[in-house]
């Protein structure tokens, strides 16, 4: 009986999927936009202030001027959520390069048979690396409106904020499929 050649979809679902939730949340996290907060009184009608866990920016909508680094002045970056996220959010993204890292020496490419322990093992790393941007988003998410804001500004949800939330779920759900590896173990048992 010759060993297949094939690497098991799950393995395959894993590798697309984590990768991709690796962009996400990287976009996620740099990028200033995890709320935008628009219509500030006695400012202009087409101010937009984009507030993200590192930076905060301002654009005008009609002329597209932006401009980054404005000062803090409502302790926006003082809020548990914010330096939560400002915690999480990095420490998912290494965890994420060390399970990919993992998972490329577990997925077979060049070898008979894909080393299943170590693939469940890197399922089980970007399973954690997932829930610990998804908690800092989450968190961000339900606290969004009660963060400060200038009094009768219109608050919305950003994309960096989305962004996170996708990468997060991709990253959960491409460790799931790399822990199934773990089954080829139990049956050899």
């Amino acid at each position: 009986h010759l060993p297949s050649m094939r690497t098991p979809t799950a393995m395959i679902v894993g590798l697309v999927l984590c990768p991709c939730g690796l962009l996400l949340t990287l976009t996620g996290t740099l990028a200033p936009n995890w709320r935008q907060v628009s219509l500030i009184p006695d400012q202009p009608i087409d101010l937009v202030t984009e507030q993200g866990i590192w930076d905060i920016c301002t654009e005008r909508q009609s002329s597209h001027n932006r401009l980054c680094g404005q000062a803090d002045e409502l302790g926006y970056f003082k809020q548990v959520p914010v330096q939560v996220a400002q915690g999480m959010m990095p420490s998912s993204l290494v965890l994420t390069l060390v399970g990919l890292l993992v998972a490329a020496l577990g997925v077979r490419c060049w070898q008979e048979e894909p080393r299943h322990t170590l693939a469940g093992v890197a399922g089980l790393v970007l399973l954690l690396s997932g829930l610990l941007s998804l908690v800092p988003a989450s968190w961000y998410t339900h606290e969004l409106w009660a963060l400060p804001a200038p009094a009768g500004s219109t608050l919305v949800v950003g994309y960096s904020l989305v962004l996170s939330y996708l990468g997060s779920c991709f990253e959960i759900l491409g460790g799931l499929a790399l822990a199934l590896s773990f089954h080829h173990c139990c049956k050899k048992l």
